[in-house]
């Protein structure tokens, strides 16, 4: 892990493409903004956790369940 100090106002480069930069200072919160590409997927690390856990939730469904669910859509669909 690389570890820097950065000021208020001062930033990070990452490749060509994206910058990150100090915002705001307040007690112990410290505020960055991200500038990227908007293609680039950009989350908070409990929320990314969150969407990971879920994609191997999905992944892991039986062929019982997903038939159960195709059946469940094509009865809604006129």
């Amino acid at each position: 892990m690389l570890v820097l100090t950065r000021k208020l106002g001062e930033s990070i480069a990452i490749d060509d493409h994206i910058k990150i930069r100090v915002v705001q200072i307040k007690g112990k919160q410290v505020r960055i903004g991200i500038e990227a590409p908007k293609e680039t997927k950009i989350h908070r690390e409990e929320v990314y956790v969150a969407i990971q856990d879920a994609n191997k939730q999905s992944s892991e469904a039986s062929s019982a369940d997903t038939r159960r669910v195709s059946e469940l859509l094509r009865k809604k669909v006129p």
